[in-house]
């Protein structure tokens, strides 16, 4: 979902500016001592379940983060020409399913300011998986709970260790994002094929 159908630049302003300012004004510390403490936790936790939980940073910093989110909503962007992709889909007759890695407090308040929620037949969280998508038990439980041909589904995401597990379970068409946060420069897709604009893929 981040990154891949909303602009990542709302999730990467949030946790590596928002949330320091707002922690080092609760708790009369410099930002920049507060952000070098996230970043390392961060890269402690990245790629596991609890990085990407809210419930998990709330309790862990003592902050209601999703009042934190609200007070700069106005940056959720839905990325350009993502609702005309998922239209034309439907109009294929293909099942659309959201498999993301944020947790459902997250998700729902971004469909809380963004009209996505309806392109979708179901959306499944890796919380509701218990593992997250890097996973390969992710995508075993994934096929337990969603029937899927993994030779005929196409599968889009911002991340390569997620398209790389994808992969290895059998998932045959795959595609990256090339910019996932409009404000930072395009990224290295490396082995896979990646979208500059979704208008590519309306043919």
């Amino acid at each position: 979902m981040d990154g891949t159908l909303l602009d990542l630049h709302f999730d990467n302003h949030f946790w590596l500016e928002h949330l320091p300012v707002q922690l080092a004004k609760q708790r009369n510390a410099k930002p920049e001592d507060i952000s070098a403490y996230l970043r390392e936790r961060y890269t402690e936790m990245e790629g596991t379940l609890e990085w990407y939980c809210l419930d998990y940073w709330q309790d862990h910093l003592g902050t209601d983060l999703v009042a934190l989110k609200h007070e700069i909503a106005d940056r959720i962007q839905i990325r350009a020409h993502v609702e005309r992709f998922l239209e034309s889909l439907h109009e294929r007759g293909k099942r659309v399913v959201l498999l993301t890695n944020a947790h459902q407090k997250s998700v729902g308040l971004k469909f809380g300011y963004v009209a996505l929620e309806h392109y979708f037949d179901r959306i499944i969280t890796s919380h509701s998986l218990g593992l997250p998508k890097e996973y390969a038990d992710f995508w075993r439980k994934l096929s337990e709970v969603e029937a899927y041909s993994p030779e005929r589904s196409l599968f889009i995401d911002d991340n390569l260790h997620v398209l790389r597990a994808a992969q290895a379970a059998g998932v045959k068409h795959l595609l990256a994002i090339r910019q996932p946060d409009s404000k930072l420069p395009p990224k290295d897709t490396q082995e896979f094929i990646a979208v500059e604009c979704y208008t590519q893929l309306l043919v």
